[in-house]
């Protein structure tokens, strides 16, 4: 088994817990909460120490499970023209 497959079983989805969203197993954190908060700048270190559960391969799989979805779904963001 990879690496990446071990990190997505740190994953799940309840649709009787946080309806259904995508948590870290075993808790009701949101792998979006993670990854929004990795997006925003926010050090590991202190995702870790705001949220004492998780453990360093839980953001791991919050990323990898957020590369997942990124293969399954484009998001149109609109392109900037450019100027001369």
């Amino acid at each position: 088994m990879t690496n990446r497959e071990e990190l997505l079983k740190r994953i799940s989805i309840d649709p009787k817990i946080c309806f259904g969203r995508p948590c870290i197993r075993g808790t009701r954190i949101w792998v979006s909460l993670i990854v929004d908060n990795l997006a925003d700048g926010v050090p590991e270190e202190e995702i870790l120490a705001a949220y004492p559960q998780l453990k360093p391969e839980d953001i791991r799989a919050a990323l990898a499970y957020a590369a997942e979805m990124t293969r399954e779904r484009v998001i149109p963001i609109p392109i900037e023209p450019v100027t001369p």
